[in-house]
């Protein structure tokens, strides 16, 4: 790695040591050369290599692990309440009814319960189609494969 950037076949060599296979070598070989272009010598040096994605890592990771020692409530009270409401009024033909604080707590946990359940199914589903990612497709899959008791509705 002489002068202003670095020899091609010196990096090839290297990641070929390292035991990388002929295509990742190839892929790094080139991901380094647009790093080059762009003022970077050491193909490694780019800002937020791997330091800022662990961070962003552990930053989410954190935060589910914080939501499931807790047992609060993930929804704000006040918009629930509005849109409980809302749904209410909706179905009564204009009637305005009031409604219990404690009944309102009762459908949010039984809401929110309902919701982490479906969303642990539809993550399996997407497990078992080999991605992490969780696409609205399995959420209707989980639904459906539930049936009307179960939260097709």
């Amino acid at each position: 790695m002489a002068g202003m950037g670095f020899d091609p076949l010196t990096v090839m060599d290297t990641l070929r040591r390292k035991k990388y296979n002929h295509e990742m070598a190839t892929f790094l070989l080139l991901h380094s050369q647009a790093l080059q272009g762009l003022g970077f010598r050491n193909p490694l040096s780019c800002p937020g290599a791997s330091g800022l994605r662990a961070r962003r890592r552990q930053g989410w990771l954190r935060e589910i692990r914080k939501l499931q020692k807790s047992t609060d409530l993930l929804l704000r009270k006040a918009p629930f309440s509005r849109v409980v409401r809302e749904i209410c009024n909706k179905f009564s033909r204009g009637v305005d009814f009031s409604w219990q604080a404690q009944a309102l707590l009762a459908l949010q946990e039984a809401a929110e319960a309902f919701l982490v359940h479906l969303f642990e199914d539809a993550y399996l589903l997407s497990l078992h189609a080999g991605r992490v990612t969780l696409f609205p497709k399995d959420v209707q899959l989980a639904r459906r494969i539930r049936g009307i008791e179960e939260g097709l509705g």
